[in-house]
């Protein structure tokens, strides 16, 4: 029994304690990736990397055998073979607290409007325990988003989870903007993951305002910052809302965009030597982007919810790219913005025969079901036949129906489109509604 405790003792003595913790050196810098032997950390660790210039940070993002792959979370310069690398010691996870309203966070849940630190109450994980589904609130309640076409003929349900599918340069931003003046959600938090700096601070001062600022937060980690701050932006938008909706508010969350998160991780992806599945995307981004999305909606009892809008960019406007396919699958239904609308001036650019609500049957009433299908058909009647009318080859009587249409297609454009800075009740939206389909009659 003796020689068997001093057998277990020596190799307790060989092999490090998950606690012990060793500074390493790098051994290798290949694109995104740094290299370090010597340094026994878990993945989602944080690090300091010296450098020639200073220290930077990074963070584990993987390991093979003895090698530990870390990915910085700033520009790699000044770094020379055999660097040090040191565990960096602190508070895992991001702060948050009600001081976070009206102030503009880095994807580290850090400020970055130059208005101070923020007091938080406590420290959380990015990544959350999944809710149990039986726990959560059925949707029962439409949610106002002060938008005209969205809260009468694509009503959205408190605690539903949206996708705006989109190409580049048709509103999506606008139209975010729009939803942030016009909700009716106590609190708004928006993700700008991925896009342009410059878009960053026209959503906060010119598109968001001052006085709407009081009741958002926004987390920014543009396009410069390095995919895993990228990654981390999404993750920390939805550690906020979820935080507020546990303190029983109603949340709405914007996230611009979902598929600049997908990027994020693949890039970090197949740095780390994960294979592309599907158009060079791994299997790792499609096991991620659920667990984003799942996190939104309906809490439990005594909790509030979380709307959420995920824009999704569709590339050269194809709605079959693989995130855009992969999103609509997993989400409660999707806003289509449509190049042709914009082009011609139709703002906000929403095509609603390509836009379905899977839970509008759920939180509206039959007379606002029926009046919406009504001027679906009569919209969507025009569309079909709009090259013969436009060139003059449909002879007016031919068909009743057709006729409706053409009369009503103005009507009805007028009541889809909305300035920018014009908010419209959910009320006021479903009445112009009724009132033009009563117009339209019956089939």
């Amino acid at each position: 029994m003796l020689k068997l405790a001093d057998n277990i003792r020596r190799l307790q003595k060989q092999v490090p304690s998950a606690h012990a913790v060793t500074a390493g050196k790098l051994v290798r810098g290949i694109g995104l990736t740094l290299e370090a032997v010597g340094c026994q950390l878990p993945v989602g660790s944080q690090c300091l990397v010296q450098t020639i210039d200073g220290q930077i940070e990074a963070e584990v993002v993987g390991f093979a055998e003895h090698i530990t792959y870390l990915m910085p979370t700033e520009a790699v310069k000044g770094i020379v073979p055999g660097s040090r690398v040191q565990p960096l010691n602190r508070e895992q996870g991001i702060g948050v607290g009600m001081d976070l309203l009206g102030r503009v966070v880095d994807g580290n849940g850090l400020p970055l409007d130059g208005l101070g630190p923020i007091n938080i109450e406590k420290r959380v994980p990015l990544s959350a325990q999944p809710m149990n589904p039986l726990l959560r609130k059925p949707i029962e309640q439409p949610v106002d988003v002060g938008v005209r076409a969205i809260n009468s003929m694509i009503t959205v349900g408190s605690g539903q989870r949206m996708g705006l599918f989109a190409g580049s340069g048709v509103g999506k931003s606008v139209l975010l903007g729009m939803m942030t003046r016009g909700t009716s959600a106590d609190v708004v938090v928006v993700g700008l993951v991925g896009e342009r700096g410059r878009e960053v601070k026209e959503f906060i001062q010119d598109i968001l305002g001052e006085e709407d600022r009081k009741k958002a937060v926004v987390v920014a980690s543009p396009a410069d910052n390095s995919p895993l701050m990228r990654l981390k932006g999404c993750e920390t938008a939805v550690t906020i809302a979820e935080y507020f909706r546990d303190q029983g508010l109603n949340v709405l969350l914007l996230i611009d965009s979902l598929t600049r998160y997908a990027m994020a991780q693949r890039e970090i992806a197949l740095a780390v030597g994960e294979p592309p599945a599907t158009k060079g995307y791994p299997p790792s981004v499609f096991a991620r982007l659920p667990a984003l999305v799942e996190r939104a909606g309906n809490g439990g009892p005594g909790q509030g919810s979380i709307t959420a809008f995920y824009t999704v960019l569709t590339e050269g406007d194809d709605l079959q790219d693989p995130i855009a396919d992969a999103a609509r699958a997993i989400l409660d239904g999707h806003i289509v913005l449509s190049r042709a609308l914009a082009d011609a001036g139709h703002y906000p650019a929403i095509d609603i025969e390509a836009s379905i609500s899977r839970v509008m049957p759920m939180v509206v009433s039959e007379e606002h079901l029926q009046k919406s299908r009504r001027i679906r058909q009569v919209y969507s009647r025009y569309q079909q036949n709009r090259d013969l009318i436009t060139l003059g080859a449909y002879t007016k009587g031919s068909d009743p129906r057709i006729d409706l249409a053409i009369k009503a297609e103005p009507v009805i454009n007028a009541l889809l489109q909305q300035g920018m800075r014009q908010v419209i009740p959910y009320d006021e939206s479903l009445a112009s509604m009724i009132q033009l389909a009563n117009g339209l009659g019956t089939e």
